[in-house]
């Protein structure tokens, strides 16, 4: 009878290990299983990200010079309060710096009239308020503002109804070139 009972509790002893290492082998599968998603979703967004820089630095269009990419624009938690940045780049082979200045202006309707405001006079968290009407830039191949892909924020006056966003970029000795972004719809 002893004998059987050792026999028993050794088995018990197994059984306890064998389901103790089970466990550990579920929990490291479904470690791996979330480790291999989170790379699987990094590895697209760099996919989509050196996509999108190919498109910067070598588009479809032969026309060489500066272009206007994107103005990002994000709604807040806050009403009349959104995010932006824009993205400026450069198509051809000449390594001088293009240097000039952005103006940007958000049109739309306040008082049953046309309005167009300067980007200057919406910026947030400009400490004195001598914000520059025009936003330098100088890059080679492209410039996102602000920089290192922050955003900046802009807030709306009251009873303002934004319609889009006007980018102008000036270089000196060159045209003019202008982008109209349609507003996002917030609600």
């Amino acid at each position: 009878m002893l004998e059987q009972e050792q026999e028993i509790d050794r088995l018990r002893q197994r059984l306890a290990v064998v389901s103790s290492g089970e466990t550990v082998a579920q929990q490291a599968n479904e470690q791996n299983r979330l480790a291999i998603k989170l790379l699987e979703e990094q590895i697209f967004k760099q996919q989509q990200d050196l996509a999108f820089y190919k498109g910067v630095l070598a588009p479809a269009s032969r026309r060489e010079g500066l272009r206007i990419r994107t103005f990002e624009l994000q709604a807040t938690d806050i009403k009349g309060v959104f995010r932006y940045k824009i993205l400026l780049s450069r198509v051809g082979k000449d390594d001088q710096p293009l240097a000039g200045q952005l103006r940007v202006t958000v049109e739309g309707r306040q008082g049953g009239k046309e309005v167009s405001l300067e980007l200057a006079s919406l910026a947030q968290g400009d400490a004195d308020g001598a914000r520059e009407q025009a936003i330098p830039f100088a890059f080679k191949h492209f410039q996102a503002i602000p920089e290192a892909g922050r955003f900046a924020e802009l807030m709306l006056p009251e009873g303002f109804s934004p319609r889009q966003v006007r980018v102008r970029a000036e270089v000196k000795g060159e045209k003019p070139l202008e982008r109209t972004f349609k507003w996002i719809d917030a609600e």
